[in-house]
């Protein structure tokens, strides 16, 4: 391993702690406050869109060079009418510590940490086609009665799936994709998909 990979591990993994460390403290206030998921979306928001859509606030929020109280200005401009005190607090209180820049890990374990707290397992689906409303409801439905737990999809797109779907959950994996030829028109139809994907879902208690 060069210094370079050795390094960026250290980081990554500070990282992530720090998230967990700061992420517990926001979840913990928000759920005795009953705001748990509008705090979580709101985060949510601040990340993909606000951060990731402005590359001059992102390193602004993680920028030493930027003092306390003109990031505490940016926060209640930008923010202090459109999110929840609590995390209107939060925010300013990561900023007093320089850690502004480490929000996207406080997202990653605040997610993770409030779905444990709710029972809920996280699902990573990856499917040909976005998936339609009635197809979310039925592929959660079935890895709930599967696994006798509330189930949470986290939905991804991979077009060389076609005709199929890749469910995992943990270390488990449940794989009903149909590697299709690319030259076979109109596989990528969304009423087809839909019937081959609904079709699918009952096989998943017999690969358990």
């Amino acid at each position: 391993m060069s210094e370079a990979e050795k390094h960026e591990t250290v980081l990554d993994t500070g990282a992530e702690e720090l998230g967990k460390t700061y992420a517990a403290a926001l979840i913990g206030a928000a759920s005795n406050a009953g705001v748990a998921d509008k705090v979580i979306d709101q985060l949510n928001s601040l990340v993909d869109e606000y951060l990731a859509s402005n590359s001059v606030l992102q390193a602004a929020f993680a920028s030493p060079r930027v003092d306390e109280s003109e990031k505490v200005r940016v926060i209640d401009r930008l923010f202090g009418e459109q999110f929840d005190p609590i995390l209107i607090k939060f925010l300013k209180v990561m900023a007093s510590r320089g850690r502004l820049g480490y929000i996207a890990a406080v997202r990653v374990a605040a997610e993770s940490i409030h779905d444990e707290m709710m029972g809920r397992v996280v699902a990573s689906v990856k499917t040909a086609v976005p998936l339609t409303e009635e197809l979310r409801n039925q592929i959660s439905s079935s890895l709930s009665d599967l696994i006798n737990k509330q189930v949470k999809l986290n939905e991804t797109v991979d077009t060389e799936l076609i005709g199929g779907m890749i469910v995992r959950i943990g270390d488990r994996v449940f794989d009903s994709s149909v590697a299709n030829q690319l030259d076979k028109l109109g596989r990528k139809a969304k009423i087809g998909f839909s019937s081959q994907l609904s079709s699918k879902l009952s096989t998943f208690s017999s690969e358990s």
